[in-house]
């Protein structure tokens, strides 16, 4: 038995079938299926139920896959301990984030660690904040930028900076004439009761963004009009940039359109935070470390208000 695997087993595992797990791992189905055929074989138990829908770990599978991830991370740990003797000539870091904002910020992140660190391999998992953060628990990420509050990392997570949520709309839209500008500032806002004639895009009520804005509407006693309520972020703002109705986004992931309109909610604006968390491993990478200082040095370098 080698990692190659352990790692097979335990991609199965999640996957819950033959054909998926071959597709994430790279590899023939049929390969997959003939090394679980044969590993069963050897070991003299099955370790996998086939069924119409595909496969489920027996008991004794469970039992033998949660020892393949440990061994997985032990050896993931050790290997990260050598590379940092290395002083970071080689190695690995396995970044999380979520698809929305990386593509903003991501590829400038990347940039500046390889010109820091040409030899470090950064695998980046993409996934919203409350799959990053089990990832975390789970020890099968290194480090994650992640939207707070988290529910089980507690006090493990440090503050990257503080995100708005905005609403966007497309400028033509009827809810731009309800917009209120502060004097002397150049930021547009209005009164979310002043919204109560539109419909909203809704993120899904399993996303930081979907969570947060529906608790606005709590909040304030209003009910929302939606016809779409478990969009992606990133659809949502797409389909309200066609003036489909009403999304809400991050600040950090706006992105300047000349048909888009920003505008923040209430005169103060409503924010949350963003974090960088590491896996609860208690050992931490000299790589993962040196990502974090790269994250934070691109979110500091932020300098203009997509609400102006």
């Amino acid at each position: 038995m080698d990692m190659k695997e352990l790692k097979y087993l335990t991609v199965l595992a999640e996957e819950e079938s033959i054909s998926r797990a071959a597709e994430r791992l790279y590899m023939a189905q049929s390969s997959l299926s003939q090394f679980l055929h044969q590993f069963e074989s050897e070991i003299g138990t099955k370790l996998f139920v086939r069924t119409s829908k595909g496969i489920t770990p027996t008991y004794s599978g469970k039992r033998f896959i949660e020892h393949a991830r440990e061994i997985l991370l032990e050896y993931q740990r050790a290997k990260n301990e050598l590379w940092d003797n290395e002083n970071l000539q080689s190695g690995k870091v396995i970044l999380g984030i979520s698809s929305f904002r990386g593509r903003r910020k991501l590829p400038t992140i990347l940039r500046k660690f390889y010109e820091r660190y040409p030899n470090v391999k950064v695998q980046v998992v993409e996934d919203n904040s409350i799959c990053l953060e089990e990832l975390l628990l789970d020890g099968k990420i290194d480090i994650a930028v992640i939207a707070m509050p988290v529910t089980k990392l507690k006090n493990k997570v440090e503050i990257l900076k503080k995100d708005e949520i905005i609403l966007v709309a497309n400028k033509s839209h009827p809810v731009t004439e309800a917009m209120h500008q502060t004097e002397g500032m150049p930021i547009h806002w209005i009164d979310l009761k002043e919204t109560g004639d539109y419909k909203f895009i809704m993120s899904g009520y399993d996303t930081i963004l979907g969570r947060f804005s529906r608790r606005l509407f709590t909040r304030e006693k209003l009910k929302y009009k939606s016809d779409h309520n478990d969009i992606s972020a990133a659809m949502a703002v797409a389909m309200a940039r066609e003036g489909l109705g009403i999304a809400f986004t991050y600040q950090s992931c706006a992105e300047e359109y000349e048909d888009i309109q920003y505008i923040r909610i209430g005169k103060e604006g409503e924010f949350l935070d963003l974090g960088v968390a590491y896996s609860t491993d208690e050992y931490h990478s000299k790589g993962a470390i040196e990502l974090e200082k790269v994250i934070r040095e691109v979110y500091s370098d932020e300098k203009y208000d997509i609400l102006g």
